[in-house]
């Protein structure tokens, strides 16, 4: 589900026109749509009822804190992966022992705010990690509650950027020596065993990699209640999104996905699966869905500035550019464009490059795309970008970021003020 439509011939979130916020606001310009990732919650929660459970939203995904506060207000957890991603869940009214803290580089003084704040646990990636969390703890005084991360050495058939189960990605303990690493965890003084995670990798459009390594890992987690009485198993997140959706005009869709393109993972089907391999452990259950929750609640609105026609090539050149979304950049991700203008039924496409103004042959959002036609000064959506959109933003070429906005049915909040080019430069200081 997700809130953008066409309404009286212009493309609008939720019941905001598009078009209006960016004269309002300026270009480039984020928007989300808080019924979409209010949905988005609420339908995972429910489908999992059966369990006990705790949703853990992955903040890297969308770490706006008006977003992580719509979240806190549900009862959601948190995954954090950084000091400064604690430190935005409290600020935005989350509670610190619902966070689960990963990342295979903690640092001392991340470590000791983690234990300060009373974190519910860390997702620790190697024995040394534990090794040191614990000696910050005794340090300090404290048990720390650790759960280690188990790399099941399953193939989630995803980008190879954002595969982690694998046994040659740097994430968590192998498969083979995680029983050894447990009991000598549980030799260490100030740790105390609360669980184990595990994640195989993001955007997975099939159910079967997560039942593969469920039950791959399930004997395990009954073994390690056993002889260690922990609390819960976290399966992790990636639950893919659609990239590739359709959107209708009228009666006509001009635009839609491939006949072999992405193919939603539900979250029925999800549920339905994995939920009857889990319940028998009689375990709390954590998931870490990000994308899932936000991905497909935004969109990147952006200004054609230019068209260059040339002998192979249509270039529609944009305001915004790899520094605002890098994901077709670094992923070769794709993300559907629609301009904020409805086509009319039957409208003429072209065949076009969707550019951006960064100096990097890498600076595109679409190649060799068929789009309705555009001109210079219309606006168009980027869509899904409300997942590793912003928070990977960044000021290459002096770029200040862009605004964001948090659309509430008909109501449009500021929930980032557009960069100005004095808050570019500060704590820049020139010597002498």
């Amino acid at each position: 589900m997700h809130s953008f439509h066409y309404q009286d011939g212009t493309l609008h979130c939720e019941g905001i026109d598009l078009r209006a916020l960016a004269e309002e606001h300026g270009t480039p310009l984020y928007v989300y749509s808080q019924a979409t990732i209010l949905d988005h919650f609420r339908r995972l929660d429910t489908a999992i009822a059966e369990l006990d459970h705790l949703i853990c939203y992955a903040t890297k995904a969308n770490s706006n804190l008006a977003v992580l506060n719509l979240l806190a207000k549900e009862g959601a957890g948190f995954d954090i992966v950084s000091g400064g991603e604690l430190q935005r869940v409290l600020r935005a009214g989350g509670e610190a022992g619902k966070c689960t803290f990963a990342g295979v580089g903690k640092t001392r003084a991340e470590i000791e705010l983690a234990l300060r704040e009373g974190i519910y646990c860390f997702n620790a990636e190697s024995e040394a990690e534990v090794a040191f969390i614990d000696q910050v703890a005794g340090e300090l005084g404290v048990k720390a509650p650790v759960a280690l991360r188990v790399n099941p050495n399953v193939d989630a058939k995803t980008h190879k950027y954002i595969s982690t189960g694998k046994s040659e990605n740097k994430f968590g303990i192998d498969f083979a020596i995680i029983r050894e690493a447990y009991a000598r965890a549980a030799a260490l003084p100030n740790i105390t065993l609360r669980g184990l995670q595990m994640h195989i990798g993001s955007q997975l459009t099939s159910s079967d990699p997560f039942v593969e390594a469920v039950e791959k890992v399930a004997p395990l987690v009954a073994e390690l209640k056993e002889a260690y009485g922990i609390e819960f198993f976290s399966i992790g997140g990636g639950i893919g999104i659609v990239y590739e959706d359709s959107l209708a005009s009228g009666d006509s869709t001009w635009w839609s996905a491939r006949e072999d393109g992405e193919k939603p993972l539900t979250i029925e089907e999800y549920a339905a699966r994995l939920v009857p391999l889990l319940k028998p452990l009689g375990l709390r259950i954590l998931l870490e869905p990000g994308r899932y929750m936000v991905g497909n609640a935004g969109a990147m609105i952006t200004r054609i500035l230019y068209e260059k026609r040339g002998s192979a090539k249509t270039f529609k050149i944009v305001d915004a550019g790899m520094n605002d979304l890098i994901r077709p950049a670094l992923y070769q991700g794709h993300h559907d464009i629609a301009p904020l203008r409805a086509p009319a039924d039957g409208a003429e496409t072209e065949t076009v490059d969707v550019v951006g103004p960064v100096c990097e042959s890498g600076d595109f959002f679409a190649q060799n795309r068929e789009l309705p036609a555009t001109a210079e000064g219309d606006c168009i959506a980027v869509l899904s970008a409300g997942a590793y959109g912003f928070v990977m933003a960044s000021n290459y070429n002096s770029r200040p970021f862009p605004a964001e906005i948090l659309v509430d049915g008909q109501t449009a909040h500021v929930i980032r003020k557009r960069q100005s080019f004095d808050d570019l430069v500060a704590g820049e200081v020139i010597p002498g």
